[in-house]
């Protein structure tokens, strides 16, 4: 069976996220800053390792409620930085924090960040492999929402990492062309 040619195959727990989560089209708030905490937690790291991490992320960060990372306070950075089931990088904690106060305003303006998100794609994913020839790490699409979100006041959420993200939430549809999964993302 073909499968998306990044995926490391001798790992099964990356295959699942593969075939089952990766791509999937999300509609849910929470996943969605899941997915962002994750993503920037990931700059200068590989997926995997974060993948690994996930359950000490869902752990510390309140089951990804954005209504409680909100309230983090300082005591609660600092005890984060000494939990080793996560990233222990100050300024990518500090930045989820943030980040959530940023999510929860966007929610209230919009009465969803879904509702906000899939507006750039006219509540359809983007089938980027048609339109791309190969993979790519930044796109029109995600230099748009980057700086979107980073003139709201966002942090560690460049275009690069926002890219992974639309992917990673559905917003994009970037199985490879022969991949066994593109077609239920479709």
């Amino acid at each position: 069976m073909s499968r998306c040619h990044w995926l490391d195959t001798t790992k099964a727990d990356y295959v699942e996220y593969h075939d089952k989560e990766w791509g999937v089209a999300v509609f849910d708030d929470r996943v969605f800053f899941e997915f962002l905490v994750l993503e920037s937690a990931q700059a200068g790291l590989s997926w995997y390792t974060i993948l690994k991490r996930r359950a000490g992320y869902r752990q510390a960060f309140a089951k990804f409620d954005p209504v409680k990372v909100a309230q983090f306070d300082q005591q609660k950075v600092e005890e984060l930085v000494q939990n080793s089931a996560i990233i222990r990088n100050r300024a990518k904690i500090e930045a989820a924090i943030n980040n959530a106060q940023k999510f929860l305003q966007i929610q209230s303006e919009y009465g969803s960040f879904s509702n906000f998100i899939w507006a750039y794609v006219d509540n359809q994913p983007l089938d980027n492999r048609q339109q791309q020839s190969s993979p790519v790490a930044t796109t029109p699409l995600s230099d748009q929402v980057a700086k979107d979100l980073k003139k709201r006041g966002f942090k560690f959420l460049g275009s690069t990492t926002l890219y992974a993200f639309l992917q990673a939430t559905g917003v994009v549809n970037d199985h490879d062309l022969d991949c066994i999964c593109r077609s239920k993302m479709s």
